[in-house]
């Protein structure tokens, strides 16, 4: 018998739980379950809901002799005299199963202890009981299983690892992960805190694939990948730091604006009925490409030829297009810049974004005090329609930078003093006229100058990676988008053909069109606070 595998050595990234009902016609179980170990698997639990006893410890077995050649613990699921005939590296439970402390004491010493988690509560319960990992789901919808409990979403993932901090239990997620959201649950699930995920469980990606070497394979250059660059940069998706300067940050947002027009990249934009044809012309005057479609059979189309993809909630009648473009945007690394507005006015709103942002990474998120209050339901402002009341945030610095910790993205705080956080650095932005609060839409024109400079930003990486959902300084693309519409409004204001809201609009177009990065530059009042 080969020797068990210890708790402290085993790698939880690609956790594999078997499932023979999944396997296409034809295939072999035996033959899958070893080209996945080929192909990177590095845990195997063992589940059979419905064999006899005879059956799952012969199933057992042979699978344990192939973990065993590869030096891949392996678990069972659930039955502990299985475990203990064929001396399984331990056994994972789930929460109507034996008790952790009676499965410890039934098993051999160090054997190891998975406990199903889908509440904090679970977790505090398994920490306690002295679980050696948790398995935390179901993240997405899932096929494999009937869900007795409701889906956590990748964001309540993160929410939940912060009870295991300074513990020394490790973590997995799983229910519906595949190679297609893998890096999303990845990324997403990393908690304020910073504690972040041991590893992901999957089931029919590579139980239901004619090529599960392959299939394994991708999803562990994907978890390699990105654990290598969490390792190193801790932050949402900045090349900026608190040591860089204003004049630094305004040199960086004068060359994206340099790239928007030599570039002109397309923005694909989903927007509020409203502003369309405002947000549309925008674009063309910044010197980008705008197209304005929501019908869901063209997102994977546009997701390949656009340069970056904004979602503005003003107006919620294509809710399955804005799910589907983020989704493909999401597959090929473009940024998407999600602008909830009015997400405070009701609790189909608050559900929708809810939805929208487990369903994608965004890479920016811009709002007012009432919206980002209601994304992080906050109690400190309130939302009245699409305005905020009330006086703010009390430390606004401090509130933007935890909201991007939380949503893993960069936060855009929109008012009279504008804030930018990727949830290390915090930009302090002062440009800005009181018109522009007295035109329709001033608000959703940054989020479409921030799409385009966004998709600037991207564009200038030379080298994808499967590192992260988006490659590109991000930072400096909120920052430019937010910097163009409000220093283009002072020098709209000031202009002499200008005297109120009805001909500050086409002269705010004017100047996002004459806007150059040496106006940019001087104009710019930008101040890193921390």
């Amino acid at each position: 018998m080969a020797e068990r595998i210890t708790v402290g050595s085993i790698d939880y990234s690609l956790y594999l739980v078997t499932g023979r009902d999944l396997l296409p016609v034809g295939k072999d179980y035996l033959e899958t379950l070893e080209q996945s170990l080929q192909g990177g698997v590095t845990v195997v639990q063992i589940r059979e809901k419905n064999a006899d006893t005879a059956e799952f410890l012969k199933i057992a077995l042979e699978s344990q002799t192939i973990c065993r050649r590869y030096k891949v613990p392996i678990l069972i699921n659930d039955r502990i005299d299985i475990a203990l005939a064929i001396h399984a590296d331990g056994v994972h439970l789930g929460q109507t199963d034996m008790p952790v402390s009676m499965a410890r004491s039934l098993l051999p010493k160090g054997s190891i202890i998975g406990v199903s988690c889908n509440t904090k509560e679970h977790i505090q319960t398994a920490v306690e009981d002295g679980a050696d990992y948790v398995g935390i789901g179901a993240v997405w919808g899932t096929l494999t299983k009937a869900l007795t409990s409701p889906i956590i979403g990748v964001r309540g993932v993160g929410e939940m690892l912060k009870s295991l901090d300074g513990t020394g239990v490790r973590a997995v997620a799983i229910g519906g992960i595949k190679s297609t959201n893998a890096l999303r649950t990845l990324h997403g699930t990393i908690s304020t805190t910073g504690h972040a995920l041991d590893g992901i469980a999957v089931v029919s990606d590579i139980m239901n694939s004619a090529d599960p070497l392959a299939s394994a394979r991708s999803l562990s250059s994907t978890i390699r990948a990105f654990k290598s660059y969490s390792a190193q940069v801790p932050s949402a998706s900045s090349v900026l730091s608190p040591e860089h300067t204003a004049e630094s940050i305004k040199t960086s947002v004068s060359s994206l604006l340099g790239i928007i027009k030599s570039l002109k990249p397309l923005v694909h934009q989903i927007t509020n009925t409203v502003v369309t044809n405002q947000s549309a012309n925008a674009t063309l005057a910044l010197g980008a490409s705008p197209i304005m479609a929501t019908a869901s059979a063209e997102m994977e189309d546009l997701s390949r030829v656009s340069g970056a993809l904004l979602v503005n909630m003003g107006t919620v009648t294509d809710k399955e297009g804005m799910l589907l473009a983020g989704h493909h945007a999401n597959l090929h690394r473009k940024p998407i810049i999600f602008d909830p507005v009015g997400v405070g006015a009701t609790t189909f709103r608050r559900t929708v974004a809810n939805e929208l942002l487990n369903a994608w990474q965004a890479s920016v998120i811009k709002g007012n005090a009432g919206e980002l209050g209601a994304l992080a339901n906050s109690e400190e402002v309130k939302a009245r329609g699409v305005d905020s009341v009330g006086k703010g945030f009390a430390d606004p610095a401090s509130f933007v930078k935890q909201l991007a910790l939380k949503e893993r993205c960069v936060i855009i705080l929109t008012g009279i003093t504008d804030y930018v956080s990727d949830g290390s650095t915090v930009i302090k932005l002062d440009n800005g006229h009181e018109l522009l609060a007295h035109i329709t839409g001033s608000g959703c024109m940054v989020g479409t100058c921030v799409a385009v400079f966004c998709a600037a930003a991207a564009s200038t990486v030379e080298v994808r990676t499967d590192k992260k959902l988006v490659d590109g300084d991000m930072l400096s693309g909120a920052i430019g988008g937010v910097l163009a519409v409000t220093v283009a409004s002072e020098l709209a204001a000031a202009r002499p053909d200008v005297f109120g809201p009805g001909t500050f609009l086409p002269a705010l177009i004017d100047e996002l069109y004459n806007l150059t990065p040496d106006k940019v530059i001087e104009q710019a009042k930008v101040e890193v606070i921390e």
